[in-house]
């Protein structure tokens, strides 16, 4: 109650807080192809008012009366200076213009280097451009926004091959991930091989890992928000790329004249085809699509239409087949009430769904996750020290966590269809940016949630209320009586959460050079991913809170300090932090998730707790730029028995989880050696993942039965690899821009271990461990074009 008092008072006086000013606002484009540029700096010079513009190119900042010098920048782009008289509010919107010197010089760059980076209180943020994922070696030569993240400090990947991706110590269903506002529930094509986001489209990259905004709710480790881009409105271009196992094209253009815009793009990959030819009947393959369209009614209305559409299809030699995919839609509605307030209304799609057929058994299998987005956001320009945002969204969403049917007339298969769930995610979020003096900012507000189960639905009654009860005969947990059931009809509540998640972030920049920051973050998270991977492979089941899984709850606490060096050449961002989340579930030994009606029986409860600390140096300029990123932590949880009885997994103590990773080092560079050739490289070290090993053995019956050690106790070996790559621009045509990437991915042929099994040699009897691994070296040959 005392922390909510006090941000309503915060907020109350910040209100009130103004000044006879006049306001300057308007918007920043590109001036090659009309798009709004986010992030691009706004000032008046030889004073301390300024400001960045928002997702939209928006901008708005007030002053007194006056005559000054409006000073526009971007990295990339040449600085704009324009004399301006103010003695009234007056609007601008201004195109910048692409400097050519400065990208020659400029490839690699994680976060603008501006000085209202180190005033800004936000912490744990990385930002990266499209262009510096073009420039980073990946496998099989398919660009890939997953895999550049996990190059950055407290980012980790699931495995060899996996573009799911871990945060500071948490799983891969803590984390958000948006396109364009819609949530993606799976970011992998081929199980990991590659990311769904095509890089032809990508205008705009941050990942949220500390605090978090209090516009984005519902994970507790953190929100990858992608945004792609609005379409060329001056001229019609094309862009493409030919690789060794996927193409991709994309076409952009004005419509409307000059008033709209729009992007098609597509992409899909054509290996299965050369398993064809070898006479194998193995196929694995994907196919994606974006959208994205927009018009300008006038220059205070804008609406805009985005999607996407994604599909993998395998089929293991006819006998076992399955697709899954993403879908999602968009439409906005950008609208700029006066020059000090704007806002976006959102109405948003998304749907995840698998598909598994078995001919051996006739079975087909079908599940997804679906949900309705209502979202409308505003930013308050209140004056040259206060931004205020706030807003309200709803989500519905529906749960079908399985429909089982015979595949054909003979099959032995009966009808199931696994109870269908209905949840409603409510909230309210408002957050000021606030400059109290010319070097202390504070960033606070919070976000007011909660979330609605509701039927048509059945739910189990248990003995003594326990789903899950401790047999100590024989040592492990099973399933609880049920006694009875309670039907809830169609709409009717079932349980429902309400949780106040406030966020606070500090900055103090005690030099032109360096500042200090602290946060703290209070987020909750009302659905889950249940899976005994840890990857996050399509038969994950995502399961709502309700009257037996609770909210997860997590507290982090982060401290950092932040430094220019050289003018901006280089950077040091350095960073502590420590998380706890509550009521974080792990499965029990044994379990069974897969077509379970009572998913509450598998799981138990408990808590995690990560720390750690993240340093990031990088140089910015210069014909060598890049980055070194090194994080040392740990990540921890453990499940109690409860009311179940038993003391829980690994008896109750602390285990590490499948994300601990006690030392993670990339050093990522490119080197311009002229127009014509540029090279990458990148290297990795990472502390092995920790597992569960057999410890003993024992004979029945002539069979050799392992006893394990306990969870999490052992450790794959150290993962590390080298990449490099190097790319030719031979001589530019007047339309046609190609280039030609040569890489190689892990150069000395690493043979990490994605996991290690233990069997018994059928023909010697002796037990043995078999190691898997899935890419040694790999060289591929990519052709991109533009015209």
């Amino acid at each position: 109650m005392k922390q909510t008092l006090l941000l309503l008072f915060l907020f109350t006086t910040t209100i009130f807080y103004s000044q006879d000013n006049f306001t300057l606002s308007g918007t920043i484009k590109d001036a090659t192809n009309g798009e709004s540029i986010f992030g691009g700096s706004v000032f008046l010079k030889n004073t301390s008012i300024g400001t960045l513009t928002n997702e939209y190119g928006f901008f708005s900042l007030s002053a007194p009366e006056g005559k000054y010098t409006l000073v526009i920048s971007f990295i990339g782009y040449k600085r704009y200076e324009q004399e301006v008289t103010l003695d009234e509010s007056q609007k601008f919107d201004i195109e910048l213009e692409v400097d050519t010197a400065e990208l020659n010089e400029v490839v690699i760059v994680a976060e603008e280097t501006e000085k209202a980076s180190l005033k800004s209180p936000q912490m744990g943020v990385n930002k990266l451009k499209a262009e510096t994922i073009k420039q980073i070696p990946v496998v099989l030569g398919e660009v890939d926004v997953v895999k550049s993240l996990q190059l950055l400090p407290g980012v980790t990947n699931n495995g060899e091959g996996s573009s799911g991706f871990n945060v500071r110590g948490g799983a891969a269903d803590q984390n958000l991930i948006l396109l364009d506002e819609a949530v993606i529930y799976n970011a992998s094509h081929l199980f990991g091989f590659f990311s769904v986001f095509n890089a032809d489209v990508v205008k705009d990259i941050k990942l949220y890992k500390g605090s978090i905004p209090p516009n984005f709710g519902g994970r507790v480790s953190s929100v990858l928000d992608i945004r792609q881009k609005d379409g060329n409105s001056k001229d019609y271009e094309f862009t493409g790329g030919i690789g060794a196992v996927s193409s991709r094209l994309a076409a952009e253009g004005p419509i409307f004249g000059e008033k709209g815009s729009f992007i098609l793009a597509g992409r899909g990959s054509y290996a299965h085809l050369f398993l064809k030819i070898t006479d194998n009947e193995n196929s694995a393959y994907f196919y994606d699509a974006n959208l994205k369209t927009n018009y300008q009614f006038n220059d205070n209305n804008r609406v805009y239409l985005s999607g996407y559409f994604g599909r993998d299809v395998f089929d293991l030699n006819g006998i076992v087949n399955t697709s899954y995919g993403n879908a999602t839609g968009n439409l906005r509605w950008n609208h700029i009430f006066n020059d000090k307030l704007f806002s976006n209304l959102s109405l948003i799609y998304s749907k995840y769904d698998y598909q598994l057929n078995l001919d051996f058994i006739e079975l087909d299998w079908k599940s997804d996750i679906e949900n309705y987005h209502l979202k409308y956001d505003f930013s308050y320009f209140l004056n040259n020290k206060i931004n205020l945002d706030f807003g309200l969204e709803a989500i519905r969403y529906d749960f079908n966590p399985g429909e089982v049917k015979p595949s054909t007339t003979t099959s032995p298969i009966n009808y199931r269809q696994l109870q269908e769930k209905q949840a409603l995610e409510s909230a309210f979020y408002m957050n000021s940016e606030h400059k109290i003096t010319s070097k202390f900012t504070a960033q606070y507000g919070f976000r007011l949630s909660r979330f609605d189960r509701f039927g048509e639905e059945k739910i189990n009654i248990y003995t003594n209320d326990q789903p899950v009860v401790y047999n100590p005969t024989l040592g492990i947990y099973e399933e609880g009586t049920i006694t009875g059931e309670e039907v809830y009809d169609n709409g009717e509540s079932i349980a429902d959460f309400t949780k106040f998640e406030p966020r606070l972030s500090l900055a103090y920049q005690y030099s032109e050079k360096a500042s200090v920051k602290a946060s703290y973050a209070r987020t909750a998270q009302y659905i889950h991913l249940i899976s005994n991977t840890i990857t996050a492979t399509p038969l994950d089941i995502w399961a709502p809170s309700g009257k037996y899984i609770k909210p997860q709850l997590a507290h982090q606490y982060a401290i950092g300090y932040f430094r220019e060096l050289e003018e901006g050449k280089y950077s040091l961002e350095t960073e502590a932090y420590y998380k706890t989340v509550d009521n974080r579930l792990d499965y029990v030994d044994g379990a069974e998730l897969i077509a379970n009606e009572n998913i509450e029986t598998e799981i138990l409860s408990g808590e995690a707790k990560a720390y750690g600390l993240e340093v990031l140096f990088r140089k910015n300029k210069g014909k060598l730029t890049g980055w070194l990123a090194y994080t040392l932590s740990k990540s921890e949880q453990r499940a109690f028995g409860g009311n179940a009885g038993g003391l829980g997994i690994n008896e109750g103590n602390w285990y590490l989880t499948p994300y601990d990773r006690t030392h993670d080092i990339s050093l990522t560079t490119s080197y311009q050696l002229n127009e014509k050739w540029s090279f990458s490289a990148n290297g990795i070290f990472q502390t092995g993942r920790p597992v569960t090993y057999p410890n003993s053995q024992y004979l029945y019956e002539g069979f050799s039965v392992a006893n394990f050690a306990s969870r999490n106790e052992n450790r794959l070996p150290a993962y590390h690899r080298v990449d490099v790559s190097a790319t030719l621009k031979p001589q530019k045509a007047k339309k046609w821009k190609g280039e030609w990437v040569f890489s190689i991915y892990n150069v000395y042929n690493r043979k990490n271990a994605a996991s290690i099994t233990f069997g018994q040699n059928r023909e010697t009897g002796n037990n043995e461990a078999t190691r898997t691994a899935i890419f040694g070296i790999v060289p591929s040959v990519t052709y991109n074009f533009k015209f």
